[in-house]
């Protein structure tokens, strides 16, 4: 809990005893106050010449500066704790509990509630391996620009046919859930979709067709459909020599790469 301002009159005696000579340890045994509080109405005095409370911006936070770094330490521990799981802390310890405060005492600090990212699960194996491979072929991609002209990074991606990928929020009024321009129309079976397979190189996006394999390699992300027995023959049948970009299953910086290339350049072309 925040603790109480002391009163003018032994601020003043404070300051009288500092200008007499007195050092700290002595003010604090003889007028019952603890040093680091001595030491502040000092430094307070002689930053603004008096020990009045000066006016202040607006209402004093309800979390002082240690609860909210004990706050913080909790979160910073476990950034999945819940809301309730923080104001149960609070009330433990006897501070404010309520969600705006804890909520306000996090954002001052820098910390907002966000939707945790999905990432794919990788052990200590599949970390080294990753780790080795890029090691291995580092020196390679930063000492040859030809080395990353011959590169070519694809991905594939579904669009739906009928309606959203994604999640669409709706301003409406309440009672008004269902109605026709609040809602999203569906059909059976999904309304079907298309799969798409684009690829992209140092020289921009293109379409993935028949490629001379002397001029590029085909560097794929070792997703499941790439190393089928089918695409295995057709690489070979079409004599394109190809390389796995990362030595285990789905690595998600293939999948950024290609993300980031069609936020910047156009649209990926079907195969």
């Amino acid at each position: 809990m925040s603790s109480k301002e002391l009163p003018e009159e032994l601020r003043e005696r404070i300051v009288w005893r500092h200008r007499a000579g007195q050092g700290y340890k002595i003010i604090s045994a003889t007028l019952n106050v603890p040093r680091s509080t001595a030491a502040s109405i000092v430094l307070k005095w002689k930053k603004f010449g008096t020990t009045r409370t000066l006016p202040r911006a607006g209402r004093p936070p309800k979390m002082d500066n240690r609860e909210r770094r004990v706050l913080v330490r909790e979160v910073m521990k476990n950034p999945m704790v819940t809301m309730n799981e923080l104001q149960r802390s609070c009330k433990e310890l006897g501070e404010t509990s309520r969600r705006s405060n804890i909520s306000a005492a996090l954002h001052q600090s820098g910390l907002y509630g966000r939707v945790a990212r999905r990432k794919p699960f990788l052990s200590k194996k599949q970390m080294k391996a990753r780790l080795e491979y890029a090691h291995k072929h580092l020196k390679d991609v930063c000492d040859s620009q030809t080395v990353r002209n011959k590169i070519l990074w694809s991905d594939e991606t579904k669009i739906k046919l009928f309606g959203f990928n994604s999640k669409k929020h709706a301003w409406r009024k309440p009672g008004t859930v269902h109605h026709l321009r609040n809602t999203i129309p569906t059909v059976k079976h999904g309304g079907g979709s298309i799969m798409l397979w684009g690829c992209f190189s140092a020289s921009g996006t293109r379409r993935l067709v028949r490629i001379d394999g002397r001029r590029f390699m085909f560097q794929h992300d070792n997703d499941p459909k790439h190393r089928v027995k089918i695409t295995q023959e057709w690489l070979k049948d079409k004599s394109v020599p190809a390389r796995v970009a990362q030595p285990e299953p789905r690595p998600e910086s293939n999948r950024a790469s290609v993300e980031r290339a069609q936020n910047g350049c156009s649209s990926l072309g079907p195969i």
